[in-house]
């Protein structure tokens, strides 16, 4: 994979992963990498995109969550996750 590629994909994975010192340095590092501010600006609107369609789903997901037991609910604190559930933060 080139570097114009890379640094498209970081571009739009820091849109979608919400981190603003990540967006600022590849943006940077975009425009090194010789991409136009065309082509950086689609990359932000795709990782909006995936943004979007990721909120989408945890809003729904957080609708059936008051079935969950406490203890079991998965979260960034010690326990087991739900059953058919990944951790977070871990």
């Amino acid at each position: 994979m080139n570097k114009q590629t890379k640094e498209l994909i970081a571009v739009g994975a820091s849109i979608a992963g919400h981190c603003q010192p990540c967006l600022a340095y590849h943006t940077v590092k975009a425009k090194e990498a010789g991409l136009t501010e065309a082509e950086i600006r689609e990359a932000m609107e795709v990782g909006r995109m995936v943004e979007q369609g990721a909120m989408s789903a945890m809003r729904e997901f957080s609708k059936t969550v008051f079935g969950t037991p406490a203890e079991s609910a998965a979260g960034c604190c010690p326990g087991a996750a739900a059953p058919g559930t990944k951790k977070c933060c871990g």
